[in-house]
Formats: C-alpha cells, structure tokens, sequence
C-alpha cells in the first residue's frame, strides 16, 4: 500500500526478447518468475509481467531492432547490454518504484540477438542494464532478468525472499 490506498495495475512490466526460446528448464523458469512477479506486484501498481518473444525476418541487428520498434511505443525502455550499468537487487527495485511513482505505465525490458541490440535502438532506450562482465546465453539471461524483476516486486513488497 502507498499512500493509504491499493494500487491498481501501474505499471505494465515486459521482457521483450528476440526469437523464440524451445521448451526448456530456463524456460519454464522465465514463465514461472514472471507469473510469480504478477501475483506480487498486484498489490504494488506493478505488473502484470509479460514475456514477449519476436522473430526478426532478415538477420543483423537492424533487422531484429525494426521486429522490436513496434512494442516499444509510449514505454520506458531499459535495453540490457553488457556496456550497461549493473545494477544491486535493492537499486533495481528502487528504480522500478521510482519509475511508477513518476507515472511510468509501461516499462520494457529488451534482450537482443546473439550480436546484441542495435546501436540506433540503444540510443533510443532510456537506460541500459548489465547481467555483469560475463556473456550469458539468451535463455539464462532471460531467466536471469525475469528472475530479478520478481526479486525487485518482492524487495518492494517487504517479502523474505531476498536477503542482503
């Protein structure tokens, strides 16, 4: 609760990603860590948490950017990128509230392709994040950054779950 009252659905959380993940154990984690941030953040003004998966038609960078720009509209955008900033648990969960508290309604997490995002979509994004110095396959990452975005609801839903 904030300000004495509940949240209705604030801000709309989506991690939009380039190709389609095969049925997978890091799969499953991405569905269960976005439903799981779902239920949380009810409560909070976040969510739902959605996951979107897009095809580019042409190989590159360009191309898989053109597959992404649609779903980037009116959204603050956060791209993840390994020349971003890494984040601690706390940081990011403040950030998302700060984001909501100044009205944000849709907030985009993107993962681009093997090669990365496109230098022209990075610049367009309103921030970038960083999974730390190593290069993580594609299905991790995702699961990874679904995973932190319910770490991020729970922190701010005052749950046991993550610990300092």
């Amino acid at each position: 609760m904030w300000g004495g009252t509940r949240y209705r659905w604030g801000v709309k959380l989506t991690i939009l990603a380039i190709s389609r993940l095969a049925r997978s154990p890091e799969t499953e984690l991405v569905k269960l860590y976005a439903e799981r941030a779902t239920n949380a953040g009810r409560a909070l003004g976040l969510g739902p948490c959605e996951v979107v998966e897009v095809e580019a038609r042409k190989p590159g960078k360009a191309a898989e950017a053109e597959a992404l720009r649609p779903h980037l509209s009116d959204a603050h955008v956060i791209a993840c990128d390994e020349h971003g900033q890494a984040r601690p648990s706390r940081a990011f969960a403040e950030e998302i509230a700060r984001l909501r508290d100044y009205g944000v309604r849709r907030l985009v997490f993107v993962i681009g392709g093997a090669d990365g995002l496109d230098p022209a979509l990075l610049a367009q994004a309103n921030g970038k994040l960083a999974f730390g110095p190593q290069t993580w396959p594609h299905a991790l990452a995702r699961a990874m950054l679904a995973e932190q975005v319910y770490r991020a609801v729970s922190i701010l839903a005052g749950s046991p779950y993550h610990r300092d």
